[in-house]
């Protein structure tokens, strides 16, 4: 009998203990992060081959070492593409380990950054990473970099910015475009750009994949095991080094942490990593109100309660007045919607 190639259910208990088994066998962890698992079946109802999503990633591949060279990689590499082109994904990245991404080159994918004995990370476009760098605008003189979510831009973001800014000849400011919370990534590029209006040295990017995503850090977005937490975040700052190699950063600035357990990490293994790139790591204190960090969770927090008026003294004046005006009606129900507004 031939083999046979379905999606597996997160409900199906029995198929997704035969996921874990292939995976230990091959020595893969599965990744608390997936929105779709596929297997592949021989005849006798055991489980040969696998692989998954999350987003417009394919990860946590694994074929059974006694069919390993009969092509079912392929098999299940083609049907996650087509599955992802089917949701709309045709830019895709994948993780893989070390000792297998030639394999993956051959079947399209192209190396981005790696962490050496941990994983590569990889696009099914030859030119998308080397494309976003080259689009930059590059500045002279001493260059700092900062990335944030701002969601939404406070008057704490706005400090770091402001004194990025009086540090350094130019500082590029990477705004997260994913779309992961209740304010759009349009709003929130638009209230940055706003409020850092009187700051000339100050360059907007989006992030785009490549920094802090789905693709690069969905611990970031999503609870996880801090191994895993330290893992995505080792890959990201691999990309980030190199984004900060084509623009001639030489510092990156991030707020103290101390509510947040995977921006605490992240901003540990910062400290730690960036210094080996070349960058100079610089964690700024937070800006406080009435003894208090200002945050965009406390900002979230009260729209949420309805005590939308609250935000007044933690943003800028372009962020409040969007918030007060009839063109947030829509993010503040969404905001209000949100079962959990704090960043974990």
């Amino acid at each position: 009998m031939s083999d046979t190639l379905t999606a597996i259910s997160p409900r199906d208990l029995r198929a997704q203990r035969q996921v874990d088994a292939l995976l230990e066998q091959e020595g893969i962890r599965r990744d608390g992060n997936l929105d779709y698992t596929c297997g592949l079946y021989d005849g006798d109802c055991r489980l040969v081959a696998t692989g998954s999503c999350f987003g417009s990633t394919i990860r946590c591949l694994a074929v059974d070492r006694a069919r390993q060279g009969e092509g079912l990689l392929n098999q299940i590499v083609g049907h996650l593409v087509e599955y992802q082109a089917l949701r709309g994904n045709t830019r895709l990245f994948l993780y893989t380990r070390p000792e297998s991404a030639r394999f993956f080159g051959d079947l399209g994918f192209h190396e981005i950054a790696r962490v050496p004995d941990s994983l590569v990370f990889m696009e099914n476009r030859r030119r998308g990473f080397s494309g976003y760098c080259d689009a930059l605008e590059r500045t002279g003189g001493t260059a700092a970099a900062i990335v944030m979510n701002a969601n939404p831009f406070t008057l704490g973001h706005l400090h770091l910015v402001e004194r990025a800014a009086a540090e350094n000849d130019a500082v590029h400011l990477f705004i997260l475009s994913e779309e992961a919370g209740p304010i759009p990534f349009a709003v929130r590029r638009r209230l940055v750009r706003e409020g850092t209006a009187h700051l000339p040295n100050v360059i907007c990017h989006d992030s785009g994949p490549y920094i802090i995503s789905s693709a690069t850090f969905p611990s970031y977005f999503l609870r996880d095991e801090d191994a895993v937490i330290r893992a995505h975040a080792a890959l990201d700052l691999e990309v980030f080094g190199r984004i900060a190699a084509c623009l001639g950063v030489a510092r990156r600035y991030v707020g103290e942490e101390t509510s947040s357990r995977v921006t605490a990490l992240y901003n540990e293994i910062m400290l730690r990593r960036l210094p080996e790139l070349g960058i100079d790591c610089r964690i700024i204190p937070r800006l406080e109100a009435e003894g208090r960090p200002v945050s965009a969770s406390t900002v979230r927090q009260a729209i949420h309660d309805g005590r939308t008026a609250d935000i007044r003294a933690l943003v800028p004046e372009s962020t409040w007045r969007f918030f007060a005006s009839p063109e947030a009606e829509d993010v503040i129900r969404a905001i209000r919607a949100e079962n959990d507004v704090a960043h974990y």
